[in-house]
């Protein structure tokens, strides 16, 4: 009777083990894989969202190297040949996703980083996996945690996942959340083969109660009342200049005082009007095309023509009388 309870624990912890691997059909972003990380979304804003990971066991290797992609590749193609048979019993097991790369907090340029890349084991080795042959890969135990996470595309490089952790550790301070500051997870879902719609993540181990609201979001904004009573329309700003006829802005004021209609009947013009006459006042016979009202010359031949002209065509009503044009 004495085993009865710790067998209860046994049976339960082998189904929290193997309750974080599933079918990838449960996931939109992880399709490559037949089984993948399974998780509870908690939460979700603009910038991040929350997800609860239950225990899961992984299969770890280090890799020291100046740069998280080259020491990403030195640790894939150990973790890679352990699945694919170099483990004690020679077993082949399927690839898993996602990838991790746990990536410390404090790296310095002129010295290397530690950088440790995991893989998933399969729900059906999770409780008992091969024993690796090489000795540089170890078993992690992933404990029950609620991580941060951003999202991001393309590939999951050096540069890339520093600035998306970036971004989300300064999300994270804004809205004064606890986590982990000492190292990040770089995680990956797609295998190097896969051109387009990549999906990676930034994770970071919440401490404490996550946050899933924003402490420092403001109210609303206040809507101001419109300060000009009357409706302004787009044409009201118009309507001064339409009150003009378009001709009007287009005919330049001397053209309508030199105008023969706008002459009083009974008034002739003055000698410094007469040579402003153009053709445009009325036709007069036997007028040049080509005179210009502004010629200084006008006085001898043109005035000898519209003489001629008048003595030609003494009932042509639209020529005034020579007397009263006072050409003579």
């Amino acid at each position: 009777m004495e085993l009865f309870p710790g067998l209860v624990v046994l049976v339960a912890l082998m189904v929290s083990v193997e309750g974080g691997v599933g079918p990838s059909n449960n996931s939109s972003f992880c399709s490559e894989s037949k089984e993948c990380l399974e998780y509870e979304l908690v939460c979700k804003t603009d910038e991040y969202e929350v997800r609860h990971y239950s225990p899961t066991r992984w299969v770890s290797t280090d890799a020291e190297a100046y740069f998280m992609g080259v020491g990403a590749a030195m640790a894939f193609r150990r973790l890679f040949q352990y699945i694919t048979g170099d483990n004690n019993r020679g077993l082949q097991m399927e690839m898993t996703a996602p990838v991790l790369v746990r990536i410390p907090e404090e790296t310095r340029m002129w010295e290397p980083a530690i950088y440790t890349l995991s893989f998933l084991l399969p729900a059906a080795y999770q409780e008992r996996p091969p024993t690796p042959t090489n000795d540089k890969l170890y078993f992690t135990e992933m404990p029950s945690m609620d991580v941060y996470v951003r999202s991001y595309g393309g590939w999951m490089l050096s540069v890339t996942s520093r600035l998306h952790a970036h971004l989300l550790t300064k999300e994270l301070v804004r809205v004064q959340a606890d986590y982990n500051h000492t190292y990040h997870y770089g995680v990956g879902y797609d295998s190097p083969l896969k051109l387009l719609n990549r999906h990676n993540e930034v994770w970071y181990v919440a401490e404490g109660e996550a946050v899933c609201s924003d402490p420092q979001e403001p109210t609303p904004p206040h809507t101001p009342t419109p300060t000009h009573t009357p409706n302004a329309t787009p044409n009201a700003t118009h309507t001064p200049n339409t009150s003009h006829t378009p001709n009007a802005t287009h005919i330049p004021s001397s053209t309508i005082a030199d105008s023969p209609s706008d002459l009083p009947a009974n008034r002739p013009p003055t000698p410094s009007q007469a040579p402003e006459v153009t053709p445009s006042q009325g036709p007069v016979v036997g007028e040049s095309p080509s005179a210009n009202s502004s010629d200084p010359q006008v006085d001898g031949p043109w005035n000898n023509t519209v003489e001629a002209s008048l003595e030609d065509t003494p009932s042509d009503n639209s020529v005034a009388d020579p007397t009263d044009l006072n050409l003579a």
